[in-house]
Formats: C-alpha cells, structure tokens, sequence
C-alpha cells in the first residue's frame, strides 16, 4: 500500500505520483497503463502536457476504479482569464467528472494573482476539483492568496532536488501545513554522484531510487516520469530501501556542496 498524505478537505495523497511531462500521445497512455498496473495510485498531468486524453484514456481502460486514481492536472497562466472554460476542456479530455487535485501552473501576473485563486476556490465549491493549489510559488506569492481569500493552497509543486535541498523553504511550507510536491528530482540530479552511488551500494538499490526515497523521507510527493517499464517500476519500488540518518544527512549536504 502507498503511503498517502491528508490533504485538508480529507482526500489521502499518494505520496508517489506518475509524472507525464513531456510524455507523446503514445507514451503517456502507456505509461499511465504501466503505472496503473504497477500500483501507483496518483497521476499528474497539465494543460501544458497536451496529453490529458491519453492519461484519461488510459486510467478508463486500466481497470481501476477511478476513485481510487488521484488525477493532478494543471491551469497554465496564459489561460487565467478563461480558467473555468480551461478546466471544463481538462475533463472532457480526461474524461472524468472532477480532478482530484487543480494548480495554477506557474504563478499569474501579479494582478491575476488572486482573481485566478477565486477562479480555482469556485471551481472547488462547485465540485469540479476536489483539491486546489499551486505551483512554483513562492511563500509571499502563497500568503497573498490565504490572505484574500482566507484559503490557502493544499499543494504546492515545485522543483526539488537533493542539489536543491532548502530546509527553511520546507520549513515555510509546513508551518503553513501545505504539501511540497517535488518535480524534476532525477533530471535535477547527477546520478553518478560518489555520495548517492556509495549509498546505493550499500542497499543494494539504484541512486534512483536513493534520490526518490530521500525524498520521501522528507515528506516531499514525488512525481518520476519514465516511458520504460521497468524503470517505472522501479521508482514505485522504495518501500524496502531504508535510509539511515546518516545517509540522510550526506545527501542533504549535496544542496551545499555542489
């Protein structure tokens, strides 16, 4: 069973998640069909993606009862304006009568900012999605939201890496009691780094799944993406890789030493 985090209006977040970016037609159907079948419970797609009917197509034709798929999809900031209309487009192409979890993509122009928010808590209100966010924000960015609005964003999606390692920034988030959803945490990462390849040796893993279960050691949702079966399997197989805090701590200090 994957572990999940508790969004606030209650919806269990898988804690390892499909990626889809840049994933073709093809691709991504079978991907998500791969993903599907090897247990993973959370996919994340994007109007930016341009594949939302292939991952659509492919959680109705897997077998599992949509209910027990989180499906993420994203509003890109040139769509602000028409947001509601964007969302409707998301999923017919999905085809599926609500997403679980809706971000605005990268942030607005400042005076969108929160009329888009709006755009999104609407949407929430009406049952189209059953969780918003954001992405790519920043704290500030996030705080001028809640302070609108009085509701603040149950995610944020943002680039994060063992290069990247910012614990004050996750500290932020978690003061807030926001979810840090960490993408690009392979592409980010150099795989034949001494440290991970040492660590990975050692538990008879790949650095792979050592950068993905160091993240999750840190609470962070990851999001993998690979267009090869195995490799999709293989980063869904962390549930054995025990890190110590000590090869915790050496991978953390990847973000100073690099």
């Amino acid at each position: 069973m994957t572990r999940t985090v508790d969004l606030p209006g209650g919806t269990a977040l898988p804690l390892i998640g499909f990626g889809t970016w840049q994933l073709g037609s093809r691709a991504a159907y079978e991907g998500v069909r791969a993903a599907l079948d090897i247990g993973y419970r959370h996919i994340d797609t994007a109007t930016l993606y341009r594949n939302e009917a292939d991952v659509g197509r492919a959680v109705k034709e897997s077998g599992v009862d949509r209910e027990d798929v989180f499906i993420t999809t994203k509003l890109r900031p040139q769509d602000a304006r028409h947001a509601r209309r964007t969302l409707e487009s998301s999923l017919r192409l999905l085809d599926t009568g609500y997403v679980d979890l809706w971000l605005i993509h990268w942030p607005t122009a400042q005076d969108e900012l929160v009329p888009t928010w709006r755009e999104l808590l609407s949407a929430q209100e009406a049952g189209l999605v059953r969780n918003v966010g954001v992405s790519n924000f920043s704290p500030a960015q996030i705080d001028l939201l809640t302070e609108a609005t009085g509701r603040q964003p149950a995610v944020n999606q943002i680039s994060w890496s063992p290069a990247q390692h910012d614990p004050a920034l996750l500290d932020e988030h978690r003061r807030r009691g926001i979810v840090v959803e960490g993408y690009s945490g392979l592409k980010n990462t150099d795989l034949r780094d001494p440290v991970l390849t040492g660590i990975a040796r050692r538990h008879g893993a790949t650095p792979a799944q050592v950068v993905l279960r160091w993240h999750l050691e840190h609470d962070i949702v990851i999001l993998p993406r690979s267009s090869r079966r195995e490799h999709i399997a293989a980063n869904f197989d962390l549930e054995a890789l025990t890190l110590t805090k000590e090869d915790i701590a050496a991978i953390d200090t990847l973000s100073r030493t690099r």
